[in-house]
């Protein structure tokens, strides 16, 4: 049975602490599927996806498959776990109706994690620059905080 998706590419936020871990992460496990990972935003994604609401990658993860297939938030969560020989099994489980809660709540405590490290109104917040500073990943090496409060 042929693969239905030969390629994925992951839009993540290069600014996010998290978001950068969890790239590094992902570059580090057996894929079954080739990743790219591609900050989201930048000059590549748009060259690369012209069509997609640039904007709306830098608030929610974005992967995109080789044959135009777009996943956003959990389907991307999980899609990305698929991707992996040492996951791919969990993402079955996690896209079934009895796992997919599973994953909806680990994609909501992320972004709650993430609006914390982001500060009140978005403001900079640990890790990240404010108006006039340097970026957290600015010398390639990005931190991953504790968990808020």
């Amino acid at each position: 049975m042929p693969t239905p998706v030969g390629r994925l590419t992951v839009l993540y936020d290069a600014d996010c602490p998290l978001c950068v871990h969890l790239r590094h992460w992902l570059l580090r496990q057996r894929q079954l599927v080739p990743l790219d990972l591609v900050p989201a935003g930048s000059q590549e994604a748009r060259r690369r996806f012209p069509e997609l609401d640039h904007t709306a990658t830098l608030r929610e993860i974005t992967v995109v498959g080789d044959r135009g297939q777009v996943y956003r938030e959990t389907s991307a969560w999980i899609v990305c776990l698929w991707a992996l020989a040492d996951h791919r099994a969990k993402a079955h489980w996690l896209a079934t109706p009895a796992g997919r809660p599973f994953a909806r709540v680990t994609v909501l405590a992320a972004a709650k994690w993430r609006e914390a490290l982001q500060g009140p109104d978005h403001e900079a917040g640990p890790g990240e620059a404010g108006p006039g500073e340097a970026g957290p990943c600015e010398d390639g090496h990005c931190g991953v905080p504790g968990p808020p409060g």
